[in-house]
């Protein structure tokens, strides 16, 4: 191993502490310096009262970095830090206000936090730069080797190659080249891609690869996944792995479905205004309909008509073919460009989740007709469908609007098998980062029906 491996944990560490002590200093500079001297003198905070408003600060900052993945340096890339930083600083400092708000029983000119946010901004930007800059001095991209089979590996060689911080394609091999060949020109590179390749030859590269402390980066089958989120049993002196697949248990799917009706409600009431402005919109621009209905997949396959704001000509797909939006389609109106770009063109799917329909978090709803094309050459695709569908959900956070179909199936199945209600919890909060980043709805390619790159 490289020496300098052993010290990419202090300085992610070591990155993070600095920026977030920095963040909850000038909370704290501000509430002792300015805030406490504004508010009424009855409840102005003690040296200890503003030492805990920092720590509380700090604790929430830390939560919504964490999540949102603003403290990832050498991880992602420097605009993704920089969003997910300022998105979480944005959270905490509104919450920042509204105490203040609720402390003194009413609303100050938030000028104050406005430049919070704006200094943390600029320190935000420097901290990283600078520390992008320090771990890609200190650990260089990888150099790596592909090993592919029959099903070909250029998707994840371009999704590799677009990292280029932190990856670089050395080689690639086929695994007819044999094992041996395979191990002993693996040892050029700082580490191996295995592909989708037969179960046989890939388990005696993870051995050897093992032996050798060869980094391996192996992209899962399916029933990878289904190992891997199964339970250990140590009933016996024998490891026993339990695949359980009956779903989720009742005390779940109480809990899941008092959440979807109480947030769902909630949703309603605040974004009311936003329907009105969005309904109108949509209406003066062509005089048609507002609302888009549509047949979905939802549990165990069964049919319902989705909610959605219109975003295409209401004569969209006069010729009957079921196809995905792609990139450059001039079925889609201008309003509906942005209320596609932000997703809110799905709020309306708050009344089929309360309808039972649908969940807040949940597999995304396809359409029957893709789903069957999908099926054609991936069975497995309706091992989706035993969850209900969902508003948000486990590929949509970390996948795209044209990933392709066995990458959603297992980002999906992901999430089916380790089910919590926390999780639910992270994919909620997490979907507002998702809202404005363009390669989160991105089309299929031009020509394309659906994302398995099936064209007309």
């Amino acid at each position: 191993m490289n020496r300098k491996e052993e010290y990419k944990r202090v300085v992610k560490f070591s990155s993070a502490a600095i920026i977030l002590l920095i963040e909850v200093g000038l909370y704290w500079a501000l509430w002792q310096f300015y805030l406490n001297n504004i508010i009424e003198i009855e409840v102005r905070f003690w040296r200890r009262g503003i030492w805990l408003l920092a720590a509380m600060y700090g604790a929430l900052l830390f939560f919504f970095l964490q999540t949102y993945g603003g403290l990832k340096i050498g991880y992602l890339k420097r605009g993704n830090i920089i969003y997910s930083h300022m998105l979480s600083l944005f959270i905490a400092n509104t919450i920042g206000y509204l105490i203040l708000a609720l402390v003194d029983k009413k609303f100050h000119s938030p000028v104050s936090f406005i430049l919070l946010t704006t200094v943390d901004a600029v320190l935000v930007c420097i901290w990283v730069f600078l520390f992008q800059w320090i771990y890609s001095n200190f650990f260089p991209p990888r150099r790596l080797l592909v090993v592919y089979g029959v099903r070909p590996v250029f998707s994840i060689m371009e999704k590799i190659g677009a990292r280029d911080d932190k990856y670089i394609i050395g080689g690639v091999m086929s695994i007819n080249a044999g094992i041996d060949d395979i191990m002993k020109k693996a040892e050029e590179y700082e580490g191996i891609v295995v592909g989708d390749i037969p179960s046989h030859e890939r388990n005696l590269i993870l051995k050897k690869c093992y032996d050798s402390s060869i980094r391996v980066y192996m992209i899962p089958k399916i029933s990878d996944i289904l190992v891997r989120t199964s339970i250990n049993l140590n009933l016996f002196d024998t490891p026993i792995l339990l695949s359980r697949n009956e779903g989720l248990q009742i005390d779940q799917m109480v809990v899941k479905r008092i959440i979807d009706i109480v947030v769902s409600i909630i949703g309603i009431i605040i974004t009311l205004p936003l329907f009105l402005i969005f309904a109108t919109a949509i209406y003066l621009t062509d005089r048609g309909p507002v609302f888009y209905k549509q047949v979905r997949l939802t549990l165990n396959g069964k049919l319902f008509e989705i909610y959605k704001f219109r975003t295409m000509r209401v004569d969209a797909e006069k010729d009957g073919i079921a196809r995905l939006a792609g990139e450059e389609d001039d079925r889609i109106t201008g309003v509906g460009k942005i209320l596609r770009a932000t997703r809110f063109d799905e709020l309306p799917q708050l009344f089929n989740i309360i309808k039972g329909e649908m969940s807040l978090v949940g597999p995304r709803p396809e359409r029957p007709e893709i789903a069957k094309e999908y099926m054609k050459e991936l069975p497995e695709f309706s091992m989706r469908l035993k969850m209900k569908a969902g508003l948000t959900g486990y590929a949509q956070v970390h996948g795209k609007y044209n990933t392709t179909p066995y990458d959603k199936l297992k980002l999906d199945l992901h999430y089916i098998r380790n089910y919590s209600i926390w999780m639910d919890l992270i994919l909620i909060v997490l979907t507002p980062k998702v809202l404005f980043m363009k390669e989160s709805t991105e089309g299929v390619g031009e020509g394309e029906i659906n994302a398995n790159g099936k064209t007309k």
